[in-house]
């Protein structure tokens, strides 16, 4: 009996061989042997073992099918140490809102070409990058959005939506390239339009339902503010009810717009209790030892590199200077050079290292993680 390659499934060299499956999201580390069994099921001819456990194992996580999928695979080149795995991909920084919390530093009207677009995305997947995060200001106000999402399939990746949901529809919806849609939620209808504006929390729940009537994975994410601490029992029993996926819960830093609006910021005693809210994998994960970002880089919409989004003030390099090369100059945060040593440090990772810096030292605590594990 023949076995193939699924067409969700696609082989990663990153710290160790590995598959990773598409779809659901999965990473499976292999020995050497499975990795060249799978490669093998990738050649084309499809491939047979008599090792029934392991084939039925591998059908039942969907790695292997009975279908030849007939795609054309990306190369198996051994990543950089430590691997670029998640890539955050603005592609414009124009926006159809002014949210009162916004980070973003650059004048709004900036955004990648799409041959930029396509350099960046074939070098994060020769590098074994597993997610991209498509994100904006709004996404979907990229001038070629629809020249962008027709190339997304050609790439074997899994493409996550920005979004702040007021664009999408049914329609979009239909032809949409994208494994999952994040939507930002930031409390319930009063708190979450006090920051959004008017009407745009019914608007964002309307097109999460779209999304997930349509088939999508949809996660939410939400920023704690003054406007919002009373919201969020409601909120996670609303996000459990319809089936989200991830919530992720943070407090944003204080900076660009947030500046001038005082009143939506909080200190951390008051903000770090709400981050024991959310639930789910996350975006982004990291490892043993090592601090927030360990697999992470961004590319902003003016083509420049840096360690996350907030750091896009300090690039290490843009597009024209290449991934691999950009990623070579990012250093990871170890934890045992941080100056924390509470008992959750493994757990919390040190929480933002740019929080802590807004905070006063760039080795030191990030307070409002710390609050959310009692340790102040």
């Amino acid at each position: 009996m023949e076995y193939f390659l699924a067409k969700e499934s696609v082989l990663k060299w990153l710290e160790n061989p590995s598959v990773y499956h598409i779809k659901k999201d999965e990473l499976y580390e292999l020995d050497d042997e499975a990795f060249e069994f799978l490669r093998s099921c990738s050649a084309g001819k499809g491939c047979r073992s008599n090792d029934k456990k392991s084939i039925g194992y591998c059908a039942k996580e969907g790695i292997l099918s009975r279908e030849k999928s007939g795609l054309k695979r990306p190369p198996i080149k051994k990543s950089p140490v430590p691997s670029l795995r998640y890539l955050e991909l603005q592609i414009t920084n124009r926006c159809n809102l002014r949210c009162r919390h916004c980070y973003i530093k650059d004048k709004p009207g900036k955004e990648l070409s799409l041959s930029l677009i396509t350099k960046v995305l074939k070098e994060f997947e020769a590098m074994q990058g597993l997610r991209v995060l498509i994100t904006g200001g709004e996404p979907l106000l990229h001038g070629r959005f629809k020249e962008i999402n027709s190339i997304l399939p050609d790439f074997f990746l899994r493409k996550i939506l920005f979004t702040n949901g007021l664009l999408l529809n049914k329609k979009m919806l239909g032809n949409l390239n994208i494994n999952e849609i994040q939507v930002s939620i930031d409390g319930m209808e009063k708190a979450h339009d006090s920051l959004r504006g008017k009407g745009t929390f019914r608007r964002a729940m309307r097109s999460i339902n779209f999304a997930m009537d349509s088939g999508f994975e949809v996660s939410v994410s939400t920023m704690v503010h003054q406007k919002n601490l009373r919201d969020f029992n409601k909120m996670e029993n609303l996000f459990k009810k319809i089936g989200i996926k991830d919530w992720t819960v943070d407090v944003p830093c204080v900076t660009g717009r947030l500046r001038e609006n005082t009143d939506f910021q909080l200190a951390p005693k008051q903000a770090g209790k709400y981050l024991v809210y959310g639930y789910g994998g996350g975006i982004h994960s990291g490892e043993k030892g090592f601090g927030c970002g360990l697999h992470l880089m961004s590319v902003s919409a003016s083509g420049k590199i840096s360690k996350c989004t907030f750091y896009s003030d300090r690039a290490v390099g843009t597009i024209k200077n290449g991934l691999r090369k950009c990623w070579g100059k990012i250093k990871p945060v170890r934890l045992d050079k941080l100056e924390c040593s509470c008992e959750h440090i493994e757990e919390c990772r040190g929480g933002c290292r740019y929080r802590a810096e807004i905070l006063g030292n760039a080795k030191g605590k990030d307070l409002y993680r710390c609050v959310s594990y009692k340790t102040i």
